[in-house]
C-alpha cells in the first residue's frame, strides 16, 4: 500500500514538472515583447499561434495561442510577467514569473530566437518544453 502511495506520489510531481515547462515556455514569449532597449530591439510583441501556421480570420480554433506585450507573455499556460529581458545576438533570454492555475507561481528563463522564415523558436532554460511560434496577422 505504502508503495502505490510512493509511486501516485510520483506521477503528480512528473505532471506538475511537464505543466511548469509549459508555463516557462509561454513566460518566455512574454518577456520578449518587453522592450530591451527599446521597439526595435524586441521586435517580438504580438499574437502568435504555438507550432502550426495562424490563419487570417482566426478560424484556428483549438491551436494555442500566445500574446506577447512588452510587459506580459499571455497563454493557455498563464499569464506571465517579464522581469528582465537579455539580447544575446539574435536570441533573446528573458526572465519570467508565471502564475498557474491554483495560485502556483513559478520563477524561470525562456529563450526566444528569430528564425529566417519569420518563425520564433521558443525553449525554457531546461530545453524540456519547445515549440515554434507563428506570427498572427495584427
Amino acid at each position: 500500500m505504502r508503495k502505490l502511495q510512493v509511486i501516485k506520489l510520483q506521477v503528480i510531481k512528473l505532471q506538475v514538472i511537464k505543466l511548469a515547462g509549459g508555463m516557462l515556455g509561454l513566460v518566455a514569449l512574454a518577456a520578449l515583447a518587453t522592450p530591451v532597449h527599446g521597439e526595435d530591439d524586441f521586435p517580438l510583441v504580438g499574437t502568435y499561434t504555438e507550432n502550426q501556421a495562424c490563419k487570417p480570420n482566426g478560424s484556428d480554433p483549438g491551436v494555442s495561442r500566445v500574446t506577447i506585450t512588452p510587459r506580459d507573455i499571455d497563454s493557455v499556460f498563464g499569464l506571465c510577467t517579464i522581469l528582465s529581458k537579455k539580447r544575446e545576438g539574435a536570441t533573446f533570454v528573458v526572465h519570467v514569473e508565471c502564475k498557474g492555475p491554483g495560485g502556483s507561481q513559478m520563477l524561470g528563463d525562456v529563450i526566444f530566437t528569430p528564425r529566417a522564415d519569420k518563425t520564433i523558436d521558443f525553449s525554457d532554460q531546461d530545453q524540456t518544453y519547445k515549440a515554434v511560434l507563428h506570427r498572427c496577422p495584427d
